[in-house]
């Protein structure tokens, strides 16, 4: 039986393993959860920010995602940015995304605020993209250009 719910400060050690993980499978990144673990409390702290959503089944998480918000004076609301998505690989294949994104889904219908969701992927991540497509999503005209810090 799977659970899908919104992640609890208690759920900070998953979600930080979750992270370090994702980046090093999609980006060949490591990352220490010193790093990572600041970043994951302060959202779990600030709601006003976003919110994780677990995947939890006989009371070990085994997947997430991080929704945060995005203010559109053109919709006069906020767009939901699916991020941070993972799933342990033990447990893929096995329609846990489509559970979280479902209630991704059921929450911002349900919210007052949110004019829809988006994600971004990357290029060569064709197996996430047609999962995406195969959800419902579909590719925007934007691209999207960014300057770090």
């Amino acid at each position: 039986m799977m659970t899908i719910r919104r992640a609890e400060p208690k759920d900070c050690d998953a979600i930080v393993h979750f992270n370090c993980s994702m980046a090093l499978e999609t980006e060949d990144k490591v990352l220490s959860d010193e790093l990572i673990r600041p970043g994951v409390e302060r959202l779990l702290n600030t709601p006003e920010y976003g919110f994780y959503l677990v995947a939890e089944g006989s009371g070990e998480l085994c997947g997430g995602l991080m929704v945060t918000f995005e203010w559109s004076d053109w919709r006069n609301g906020l767009f939901w940015w699916v991020q941070s998505v993972y799933v342990l690989p033990q447990f893929r294949r096995q329609g846990i995304y489509k559970k979280l994104y479902e209630q991704v889904k059921t929450l911002a219908t349900e919210s007052q605020e949110c004019c829809g969701y988006r994600l971004y992927v990357e290029k060569q991540n064709t197996v996430a993209q047609k999962v995406y497509e195969n959800l419902g999503m579909h590719e925007t005209h934007y691209l999207m250009y960014e300057e770090s810090f």
